[in-house]
């Protein structure tokens, strides 16, 4: 899963690293949350012969993917993430999957580790970057969802894998990275059929991202400073009390 993320790198970087044209700059976000706006990049029209502008459009999406087909988005759960492994034949993504593939430029993003209740240990946060720094791009999917008076919003998803060893401690899920030499075919809807871009949506190299704990004031959307990336010390889970012997203390006669 995937439910907080980070871009903080400046707009000219992101436009660089992604090969888009972006018109607005945009300030550094540190604590991305559900059903806020985010960026993405996506398919534009094919530029004419000599024409050194990007084929690709950077857009506003609100982070929640609603389907085409929904009546009433309040009486839809808020669908975050897809997963890649299921994302072709189910009925909520199957469209967007053929249609509407899109990146999702991110510095990184945060998971937590959630243990069981009875191991004694607290539950932390953790942010994931990638080891050698600057933009990334996560797999994602869009859709136009129109309501009855015609208004229109458009909405995404994050598609995520299972996670490679280096995420596996802290959660079973990770975002999919598509690498920069795949983004044309990832986004390529007109020749590049679902089951054509399966092997691009495979966990990631082992090494690729660094896990780094950090506190819990990542779970309150309010906090969204660069304080929340600064790395913690993790405290080991108290040890629990030892049983008292039946025989301390007593006279053994037996």
């Amino acid at each position: 899963m995937c439910g907080r993320f980070a871009l903080t790198s400046t707009p000219e970087y992101v436009g660089e690293a992604l090969g888009v044209l972006l018109s607005e700059g945009f300030p550094a976000r540190y604590n991305i949350a559900p059903t806020q706006p985010i960026l993405v990049v996506i398919s534009g029209d094919r530029q004419e012969r000599g024409s050194n502008l990007p084929d690709r459009r950077a857009v506003l999406v609100r982070w929640g993917f609603t389907p085409a087909w929904v009546k009433d988005p309040k009486e839809f759960p808020l669908l975050i993430n897809a997963r890649a492994e299921t994302a072709i034949g189910k009925a909520s993504f199957r469209a967007a999957m053929r249609h509407r593939r899109i990146l999702i430029p991110a510095s990184g993003f945060y998971e937590w580790h959630r243990p069981s209740k009875e191991s004694g240990e607290k539950s932390q946060a953790y942010w994931i970057r990638p080891r050698e720094g600057g933009v990334i791009a996560f797999a994602g999917l869009m859709e136009t969802w129109a309501s009855a008076d015609g208004s229109e919003v458009d909405t995404g998803a994050i598609l995520t894998t299972a996670a490679n060893k280096t995420i596996r401690h802290i959660h079973d899920r990770m975002p999919v990275v598509i690498k920069p030499e795949d983004f044309t075919r990832w986004l390529d809807c007109k020749t590049q059929e679902p089951r054509e871009v399966l092997d691009l949506m495979a966990p990631v190299q082992e090494d690729f991202f660094e896990a780094i704990p950090v506190s819990d004031r990542v779970n309150k959307v309010a906090n969204m400073g660069p304080d929340l990336q600064e790395p913690v010390t993790i405290e080991a889970p108290a040890k629990p009390p030892k049983k008292p012997d039946p025989g301390d203390g007593q006279l053994n006669l037996f």
